[in-house]
This record gives structure tokens, C-alpha cells and sequence, in this order.
């Protein structure tokens, strides 16, 4: 069959771009780890030739797949030797330049995620896409569930992305509509992720500062410079990957936000 009479079938990602396959991919490169965690859930783990040196879930995948990068430079020649009918990214955690030449070769599924409708319309658009909507509408209906009422309100809190400089978490965030459903108001109003000095920190008065385990891997040993500098609040370390990973990870959202101190 010539290539004229190919069916070529079209989708749309969360930029509004339009994506073109002549066939149901078969050979993807993730390079965002919570969507290639969610890949793998969706039992699409033989279709993935490549992942960053970041997606750790499931355990062992970076062993079993060849690694092209990390989620913000790729090793372009590693991905041309793969062939990869399919790439899927995200806009904020990928680099936009790196991902614009990939565009210019390969299609490009990029996600564009800041709630959780969000994180459900590219779980269900990646289960069309990849022919596996019976799996990926499984996974929505059980999210549905796990998040039908918030949990009991906690109060204002602080959340550390970074250490040096402080970095927080701000409004319009997937982090932030996290952050209300595990029962806490976000006392940070500034957009995405702003620098705080320490005083801007103290004058923000937060009940919790909540130090994530990731991009930063805060310790245990962080905590006592923190309770010096707000000794009315309570520190407390949280699993970053419940708070900042919207794919399949989120199934386990619920179980921990019940579960926190």
C-alpha cells in the first residue's frame, strides 16, 4: 500500500497540537517519570523502548530500557538509533527547546497538567490513543472514587520544593490542587514556584512547612534548621511523588493523605 492510502489516524494533545500516526505506536519514548510509570500501568511496558534516567517506577524499568536522558536534555542520537514511532512529554517538566527538535522529526504527545481533570484527560487521552481505554477508564473511575471529598482541613502550609535557594509551591500548580485535597490551604499565593527569602518564609506564618522528597531529597536533617527558623509550625517530610506524579501514581494518593500525621 502506498503511502498516499495509508489511514492516518489524528489526536490532539494538551497543547492543542495535532498529532499524526499511520499505525498504533509501537515503539514509545517517555520522558516524563510519572507518565511513564502510568505507560507500564496501563500494561504497555513491551511498547517502551525509552525512558529519563528519572522514572524509577516501576522498579527496575531504567535497567530493562534504554535511558535517553534526563526529563530537561536528551541524548539525541540515543533517540534516533531507537526509532521511536511515539514520544510523550509535558510541558513543564520537559525542555521546550530539546522538545521543539524532536518535533520537527517525531510526533510529539505533549501533556499540560495543573488539576486533577487535567491529570484525568491525559490518562484518558493516552488510553485512546495507545488503544487501551478499557485500562485507562478503570484507572479514572477508581481516582473518581479515591477523590470525591477532600480530606478533613489541616490547615495553612508551606510546601519546599528547593533548599538554596527556597523554592515553594505556589498557586496554579498540580502541587497546589494536591495540597487541598490532603486538607491543607496553601499559604503561599504568588503563581507556580516562587524564591522566598527566610523572612518572606517566617512572614507567611505557616502551621505546616512541608519539605518534599523530590526535586530536592529533603532529610530528616533538614527538619531542625526548619523548627528553628518557624518553631510554631509543624515540620514534616511528605513523599513528593503523592504530591507532584499525576499518573498512576495518584492511586496511592488517598491511602497516604489518610495516613499523614
Amino acid at each position: 500500500m502506498s503511502d498516499r492510502l495509508k489511514v492516518t489516524m489524528q489526536f490532539t494533545d494538551q497543547l492543542n497540537r495535532r498529532i499524526s500516526l499511520s499505525s498504533s505506536p509501537q515503539r514509545i519514548i517517555s520522558l516524563v517519570p510519572s507518565q511513564t510509570e502510568l505507560l507500564v500501568d496501563l500494561g504497555l511496558e513491551e511498547k517502551i523502548v525509552g525512558v529519563t534516567k528519572f522514572c524509577v517506577h516501576p522498579h527496575g524499568l531504567t535497567k530493562r530500557k534504554t535511558i535517553v536522558g534526563g526529563t530537561k536534555n536528551y541524548r539525541m542520537e540515543v533517540i534516533e538509533s531507537l526509532k521511536p514511532d511515539l514520544i510523550i512529554g509535558n510541558k513543564e517538566e520537559n525542555e521546550q527547546v530539546g522538545i521543539e527538535k524532536l518535533m520537527e522529526k517525531y510526533p510529539v504527545w505533549m501533556s499540560d497538567i495543573y488539576t486533577l481533570k487535567d491529570s484525568l484527560g491525559m490518562i484518558l487521552s493516552l488510553g485512546d490513543m495507545l488503544e487501551v481505554r478499557e485500562k485507562a477508564e478503570a484507572i479514572i473511575r477508581q481516582l473518581g472514587i479515591d477523590f470525591a471529598q477532600p480530606s478533613p482541613m489541616r490547615g495553612r502550609a508551606v510546601y519546599l520544593i528547593w533548599k538554596d535557594p527556597i523554592m515553594v509551591a505556589g498557586v496554579d500548580t498540580f502541587i497546589n490542587e494536591m495540597l487541598g485535597f490532603a486538607g491543607f490551604e496553601n499559604a503561599v499565593v504568588a503563581r507556580r514556584y516562587p524564591e522566598l527569602t527566610e523572612e518572606e518564609l517566617c512572614n507567611l506564618n505557616p502551621e505546616y512547612l512541608l519539605l518534599s522528597s523530590e526535586p530536592y531529597p529533603f532529610k530528616e536533617n533538614h527538619i531542625k534548621s526548619f523548627q528553628t527558623l518557624l518553631p510554631k509550625a509543624k515540620v514534616n517530610l511528605v513523599d513528593g511523588e503523592i504530591f507532584s506524579w499525576y499518573g498512576s501514581r495518584l492511586l496511592h494518593a488517598k491511602a497516604y493523605f489518610d495516613t499523614m500525621r
